[in-house]
C-alpha cells in the first residue's frame, strides 16, 4: 500500500514540476523577471537561475514522473520547495506584489497578497510529498527498478 501511496506522490510532484518547467521553458526573459522580482539573489546570478531553473524543473519532474533516481530528485525537489516557500514568504513579509513566477509570469501583481497563503500552502503540500519520497523512495511501477536491479529485490522474489 505504501509503495502505491509514494507512486501518486511521484507523478503528482513529477508532473507540478514538468508542468511549471515547461510553461516557463519558451519564455526565459519572464523566468528571470519572475527571479528578479524576488529581490532575493546577486543580480549577477539572476539570469543563469532564470534561465536554469525550468531545465532543472523539467528534469527533476521527468525523473520521478519514471521513478528514476526517485531519492535524489525528491531531495532535488524538497530544497526547490524549500527555497521556493522561503522567497514567497519573504515577497509576502516586505510587502513585495509581485506573482510568484511559479507557473510562468512574474513581475507585479495587484492580488499577490491575497495569492501568497495558498502558494505557501501548495508548497508545503508538495514538499511534505517529496520528504515522502526521500523517506520511502521505493514506489510501484518505478522504471529504476527495472533499469538498476537490486540484488536483494531479486533473492527476495526468487525464494517466494
Amino acid at each position: 500500500m505504501k509503495a502505491w501511496i509514494g507512486t501518486v506522490l511521484r507523478l503528482v510532484v513529477g508532473g507540478v514540476w514538468i508542468v511549471a518547467g515547461a510553461v516557463k521553458l519558451p519564455d526565459p526573459a519572464g523566468s528571470v523577471r519572475a527571479v528578479r522580482a524576488y529581490d532575493l539573489l546577486p543580480e549577477s546570478i539572476v539570469p543563469t537561475v532564470g534561465h536554469v531553473l525550468p531545465i532543472v524543473e523539467i528534469v527533476v519532474g521527468s525523473l520521478l514522473v519514471l521513478g528514476v533516481f526517485v531519492r535524489l530528485s525528491a531531495l532535488v525537489s524538497a530544497l526547490l520547495f524549500l527555497a521556493f516557500i522561503i522567497g514567497i514568504g519573504s515577497a509576502w513579509n516586505r510587502g513585495l506584489q509581485i506573482d510568484c513566477g511559479c507557473f510562468g509570469g512574474g513581475g507585479f501583481d495587484p492580488d499577490a497578497t491575497d495569492k501568497y497563503p495558498r502558494e505557501i500552502a501548495r508548497d508545503v503540500a508538495l514538499l511534505l510529498a517529496s520528504a515522502w519520497l526521500i523517506w520511502r523512495p521505493r514506489t510501484a511501477l518505478a522504471l529504476g527498478d527495472v533499469l538498476f536491479v537490486r540484488p536483494d529485490v531479486v533473492e527476495v522474489k526468487e525464494n517466494s
